[in-house]
Parts: structure tokens; sequence; C-alpha cells
């Protein structure tokens, strides 16, 4: 042990007066022992990655504190037993499937596992939605490089992928004239990252934006770049666009182990059978380090950063043009940029979210506490605004590392292994960015073992499900016309039709959970959360899928909505022939 790494032990030692020791692994340092809490763990791999290692890998326990491990699919098959491909991607967000659609342009089999029944279960449907301009990373980092070409790459691939996305911009608040000063410094920041369209506006300035902003503001600061757009239907559009490129996307398929032979990847155990790939992309998200270790390459850990965020009723949207924020003191540090409020593609508000260390990868719980104090904090930057505009709230978690930076890059041990991991925000507005640069990487590998051809026949379109909201009169009676089910409306709240819903159940990966049908359409996501639409949801879900009604999940694995049927009898309606009747109890 050389006498820095000793010296930072005994320091450990002295803090957390537990019995701790650190090694090096290659180029990284690890850490293992005993801590008192969880807020000491979170406080040794931030001293440890001061010290300039590559990474950190924190493998301090709490005692008497018991951290689930990842939750399984229930499902066990040979469906893709013996499959050789030429690219593995590890997880179905954002990253894995923004991955998928640019290496479908090449003669490659492409595979995506996502361990959930659908893709964007996770952090790509826990998250505000907001394409960040990428003026807040520190200068250099690949946060800041994959943030900013991200956000110019999504004006191109979401008109190809028909998704909706508005640079509605964004303007950061403050109540003090005197912070004026600092503004040629963030201007210089936002010039070292290459953001443009940054000015400062006065607080007359502001009011013409946002007539409904509170008065004692002073002066913003505006980004021109900034977007909204539906983190989840992104996620969908580019997995679809993948499958249609002759990508395949395996569901319910979670990693179990891998075998290595000399330094690569020889093949990857699942729940649905072992898998032969020439190259394996590690886009796990919060799983990443797991992963890696799976591959004896684990250089990282992703320790779980949770936040909180509240819907609002789109009525509230009436109030708001873009995303709105009063940062903390000082903005260009810390781990969370503070949260705010952000008018969302579809019309509500977003408020939130906050942020704070927690052990658990899939605890997505929300608590009153944390609720209460977004409220409390976010909503008098709008005084109109009410706590009884709330219609809904979540948590995600965020998959950090020590460095607080994004991994983008070959394995420097194993040969083919590719990391997209500690994807945290800005995660959502780099996604092109790092699909790009993984594509790269990947084709270099596969280069040494095969001739890489690009498709003639490549497609960059992909055409939405048909939006009957947006449309005018004479659009809707058209498409009524060729399809009579667009006309019969299922959810009043966000106006979607049973048209919708069948067809967002039989796009190119299909789905029959109620929650994957709201990812693609929104059916259920307005006022009543549901409670006018959820029936209606489950009778077209039943004859379009013949399921039986209580065998219909929310979201997969033992999330039914029905129990079991309690009543069924005869009834006689005026003489006609008798209709069987069954009522079924519904699950809370």
């Amino acid at each position: 042990m050389n006498n820095n790494l000793e010296k930072f032990e005994k320091l450990l030692r002295n803090k957390l007066k537990e019995e701790v020791s650190c090694r090096l692994w290659h180029s990284s340092i690890i850490l293992e022992g005993f801590a008192s809490n969880w807020e000491e763990v979170i406080m040794a791999g931030k001293m440890a990655a001061k010290l300039g290692y590559k990474g950190v890998v924190n493998r301090l326990i709490v005692r008497n504190l018991e951290i689930p491990t990842v939750k399984k699919p229930e499902l066990e098959d040979d469906s893709q037993s013996n499959k050789r491909v030429d690219v593995l991607i590890i997880g179905g967000g954002i990253i894995g499937s923004s991955i998928a659609r640019e290496l479908s342009k090449w003669k490659l089999s492409v595979l995506v596992l996502e361990k959930e029944c659908d893709l964007a279960m996770h952090t790509s449907s826990r998250n505000d939605g907001m394409v960040h301009p990428g003026f807040e990373p520190k200068p250099g980092t690949k946060k800041a490089i994959f943030n900013v070409r991200g956000n110019m790459l999504y004006t191109k691939v979401t008109k190809e992928l028909d998704v909706p996305f508005r640079r509605n911009g964004s303007n950061i608040l403050f109540d003090k004239a005197i912070v004026k000063l600092a503004y040629p410094i963030l201007k210089a920041r936002a010039r070292k990252n290459g953001v443009h369209g940054i000015s400062l506006l006065s607080r007359e300035q502001v009011k013409i934006l946002e007539p409904n902003i509170l008065e004692n503001i002073a002066f913003a600061v505006h980004f021109d770049s900034t977007g909204v757009l539906s983190p989840y239907k992104m996620t969908v559009a580019y997995a679809e666009n993948a499958a249609l490129n002759g990508a395949e996307f395996s569901l319910s398929t979670v990693v179990l182990s891998m075998e290595k032979q000399g330094e690569k990847i020889h093949s990857v155990m699942t729940n649905r059978g072992r898998i032969f790939p020439r190259v394996v992309i590690n886009a796990a998200g919060v799983f990443a380090d797991e992963v890696a270790n799976m591959a004896g390459d684990q250089f990282f850990s992703i320790h779980p950063r949770k936040g909180e965020i509240i819907f609002l009723d789109k009525k509230a949207g009436t109030l708001i043009n873009s995303v709105i924020a009063m940062p903390p003191i000082n903005i260009t540090k810390g781990n969370t940029k503070g949260g705010g409020l952000v008018k969302t593609i579809d019309g509500n508000v977003l408020v939130g979210p906050d942020a704070y260390e927690q052990p658990y990868k899939e605890d997505y719980s929300t608590n009153k506490e944390n609720i209460d104090g977004i409220l409390k904090k976010q909503l008098p930057l709008i005084p109109k605004l009410r706590n009884s505009d709330v219609i809904t709230y979540c948590a995600g978690t965020r998959a950090a590392t020590y460095e607080e930076d994004f991994i983008i890059e070959k394995s420097e041990y194993i040969e083919n292994l590719v990391y997209a991991a500690g994807i945290q925000s800005p995660g959502l507005a780099s996604a092109p960015a790092i699909a790009e640069e993984v594509e790269t990487i990947a084709l270099n590998i596969l280069k040494t073992q095969m001739n890489i051809i690009q498709k003639s026949s490549w497609n960059p379109y992909r055409k939405s499900i048909p939006d009957l909201r947006g449309m005018s009169f004479e659009e809707r009676s058209s498409l009524i016309r060729r399809r009579p089910d667009y006309g019969e409306i299922i959810c009043r709240c966000e106006e979607i039709s049973k048209g919708e819903i069948l067809d967002a159940m039989n796009s190119q990966i299909p789905i029959d959970t109620l929650d994957g049908i709201k990812r693609r359409v929104r059916a259920g996501m307005g006022r009543c959360q549901g409670g006018f639409c959820l029936p209606h949801i489950l009778e077209a879900v039943s004859e379009a899928k013949d399921m039986d009604m209580c065998l219909i999940t929310k979201k997969g694995g033992k999330s039914n909505i029905l129990m079991e049927p309690v009543r069924s009898e005869k009834i006689n309606s005026g003489g006609s022939e008798d209709v069987g009747a069954t009522t079924t109890s519904i699950q809370r």
C-alpha cells in the first residue's frame, strides 16, 4: 500500500469509527469494511473520489441494513438460448434504445435485453422530460460534451421519429440585482461548454415571457436551447425505429451471470437462456456497476440518488410557458440543479425534483415530507399555483457515480465490453450524442472480428400513433371514417380513443400492461388518473389480447388490477336473451 492510500485509510477509520480497508484495483480505489449509516457510506465514497483515481468502488456495509437485490422477472424459458448476436445491449431505457437505433444502421444482429416487461420503466420514465441546454455540467466533462451535442441532435431526431419536441426555453430567476455581477462568469462558462442562446433578462422582460411569475424578481438568465419532450415516448420511438430496422428486444429478460474466455465475455446467462455476443454494451442504469462486476471489471459504484416529482393538472399549464427555477446559491456546484417548474410537452406542469441519497435502487415510494417540501419551495414561483392542482406524484433514482460524470468508453481490461454507465441528469438531453459515441466504439471493436457493412435500406423514420387531440376537425373525421375505433373515446381527460389504445398494444414492440399503454398514448394520465377510463381500457386489452381481465396487470409481475370474479348471474332485459353479468373486485 502506498503512503497516500495508507493515510486515507487511517483518515476513514478515524471518521467512521469502524474497521475500514482501502486497496487499489488497476486504476481504481476499493473501499471495504463497515459504516454506521448510509450517510457515512456516501461521505466515504465522495472523499475517495477526490483522490484522483479512475473510479471509486464503495463496498462499505452498513450493519443491520438489508439492501434488496435486483428484482427479477418470474418468467423462465429458453427463448434466447444459444442465440449468437453481434451486439448485446443490456438495458432498455433511453440510452440502450437509442444505441440500438444507431447500430441498426449496420448489417449487424442487435439484441436489447430489458428485465422489465416494457421499456422505460425506470429512470427513463421518471424524470421531468427537460432537454437541458448544457450549462450546468463542469466544462470538459463528458456530461458537458454529450449534453450540448445531444441537445442539438434532438431537432433532427425528433422529426425523424415523429416525437413532439418544443424548445420553450428556461429561465433561471434571481431576486437580488447584485447577482448580475456574476453574469459574465456564467456566460463564460456557457461559452466553454458550447452553449448558445444565453441572455440576461430584466424583470420587465421576464414578465413578458412569464406574466404570472412572482413579483420580486430582479432579473433572469435565459437559455433559448432548453427543450421539453416526453422521455418515455422518446424511448419507445427509438426502440420502435430500431426494431423496424431489424434490432430485437427481449423483455422480461435479466442478466444473471457472464462467462469469460481470457479477457473477453464469451457468453451471458439470462433467465431465458445463454447468449453468445461479439460485443456487450452495458447500459444497465442503476445496475451498471453490478453488470460490470459480473464481467470482473467493476471500477465504479452506483449510489442511487433519489428524487420526487409532482404532476399538476393541465389547467395549471396555462400559467407558465417555459422552464423556470430559482437556483441554489451556487448553481455551478453540487449534485442537483435545485428543481423547478417545467411546462411539459403535454401541457402539464412538473414540480421538482428534489435529490437525496438512499441505498435502494428500485425504491420508488414517495413521502409526505418531501412532497410538501417541494411544493413549498417551488409553487411560490407562480403565485396562482395551488396545492389543489396536484394530480399525482412519483419518484425516480439517478444512476450517480462518485465521480459524478458519465462513463462512456470501452473497457480497459475486457476486450468486448463497452460502457454507457453513470447516466444521470442530463442523461435524457445527452442520449442522442451518447448513442453516436457508443456506436463508434462498438463498431471499432467489431471491425477486428468481421466486415462491417452499412445498410442501404436503413429507414430513419418512424410514424407515431395518430394523436386525435392534435388534429383538426377535418383530419379527425377522415381518420374516423377509415378507423371507426378512433371515434370511440376511452379516456375523457386526455381524449384518447380506443383506436389509439389498440395501436399502442400492437406496435413494433407489443405490450399489454396498463402502464405500457399509458407510456405510449397517455390513457389514464389526466385529472382523474384513470378513475373513469380504467374499466374501458381493461375491456379493450381483454378483447384485443384475448386475455382474462384478471390476468391484466398495471406494470407486469403481480400488479394485477382485478383479483377475482365475485358475482355472476343471469339478467333478463325486457324479454331479450339472457346476458351474463360478472362483477370483479379491484385490487388497490
